[in-house]
């Protein structure tokens, strides 16, 4: 396998930068590293991005993720491994990653359940992740980049 071409986001030097800065503020809106780890890891899942989800399963070992909990991620809903809490950040992260599946993308049911166990800043955070990790994974598997060869 070969990329197309390198990230966009190294061609542009003043973009990965910004880039990581906006990654990093996610880290400062006092959501657990591991909630991020996980909101980070489904997007991936959901885009198809195998660069993203190689390096969101390794970014999460060193956080402490157990093996069981990232097997788990895809079929959530039916794991008895997360709190209350990550689900809520799990479905939002769906819902905000799959704008285009229904009219309605996040529904008041999402936002209120999430709203229920996160403040406004870590709502932020929280969505920043969901953002910046949507553009990682566009970035990423448009460029064809590589599982297993950065991060």
């Amino acid at each position: 396998m070969q990329a197309r071409m390198s990230n966009p986001a190294t061609v542009i030097p003043e973009a990965m930068p910004a880039i990581l800065n906006l990654l990093k503020a996610t880290r400062k809106g006092g959501v657990p590293e591991s909630t991020l780890e996980l909101v980070h890891l489904r997007a991936s899942q959901i885009n198809g991005c195998s660069y993203c989800v190689d390096g969101g399963v390794k970014s999460a070992r060193k956080a402490g993720e157990t093996d069981e909990r990232l097997f788990a991620v895809a079929a959530w809903r039916e794991a008895p491994y997360f709190t209350d809490a990550e689900r809520a950040a799990l479905a939002l992260t769906e819902a905000a990653t799959r704008l285009a599946d229904r009219g309605d993308a996040v529904t008041d049911e999402v936002w209120d359940a999430a709203a229920d166990h996160y403040d406004e800043q870590q709502l932020a955070a929280i969505i920043l992740m969901i953002g910046v990790t949507n553009l990682f994974n566009r970035l990423n598997a448009t460029t064809r980049q590589v599982a297993g060869t950065g991060w």
